[in-house]
């Protein structure tokens, strides 16, 4: 664990919190350090703390019978981990992984849930974000059935390069094919179409992303449409003049 004042970055669900909110909130938090692969709550586990990433992500991963997985949301410093508690349902339905090591905040789900009540701004941010959550993986589902597997790898890289905020990404075929789904041969299939077009490099397990606004075109409308609304639920107003 390290102290507050040394994080390096600031989670936007936290950071546009008026000062008094913000405090009495930043006052119950701890810092944290996520390690990649960490599983941080499994399905049907009782939340016993809340995660609000800092410079680290988390994929929220569908489990079924037993060992097939799919990604359906990813939370970064845009977002939080335990929602449920906001719904003021204590256990978490997805399996919990952390995709991007780095810092986090949390906070214990009975401080929370205290702080919910009494931090009307905090409360209205994060029902707004649970909406946007909701979308995330109603799009997810919608995209994995409708769309190229090349749209779809292309949108998750932008994705995860939003968050983890390089170019660089260490990701497997392996482990691209679990996240989205697909066998690993799509996976392969699809990175090629990507490198051949000049939008990426891939190069044992590490994806080089080299011209981000190619692959956006490359990309499905989910990609734009999920980052318009969050921008339209959760970008604070204007300041008053």
């Amino acid at each position: 664990m390290t102290s507050i004042s040394h994080v390096p970055a600031a989670n936007q669900l936290l950071a546009a919190l008026p000062d008094l909110e913000r405090n009495a909130f930043m006052a119950e938090c701890e810092t944290v350090e996520l390690a990649f692969g960490e599983v941080l709550l499994h399905p049907a586990e009782m939340i016993t703390h809340v995660y609000f990433p800092v410079d680290s992500f988390i994929s929220l991963i569908v489990v079924i019978e037993g060992d097939n997985r799919l990604e359906v949301a990813m939370a970064g410093r845009e977002g939080m981990l335990g929602t449920s508690l906001i719904l003021d349902i204590e256990e978490e339905p997805l399996l919990a992984l952390v995709q991007g090591k780095g810092s986090a905040l949390r906070i214990s789900a009975t401080s929370f849930q205290r702080l919910l009540l009494e931090s009307p701004v905090l409360h209205q941010r994060l029902k707004r974000y649970l909406y946007v959550v909701m979308n995330q993986m109603a799009k997810t589902a919608a995209c994995n059935h409708f769309h190229r597997i090349e749209a779809r790898l292309a949108r998750w890289l932008l994705m995860t390069q939003d968050r983890a905020r390089t170019d660089h990404l260490q990701l497997t075929h392996e482990f691209l094919a679990m996240m989205l789904g697909v066998r690993r041969a799509g996976i392969t299939m699809a990175a090629i179409a990507l490198q051949t077009r000049g939008l990426i490099r891939y190069h044992r397990g590490e994806i080089k992303v080299l011209n981000r606004s190619g692959l956006i075109e490359a990309s499905c409308a989910c990609y734009t449409e999920d980052r318009a609304l969050y921008a339209k639920m959760l970008t604070p107003p204007p300041a008053k003049t």
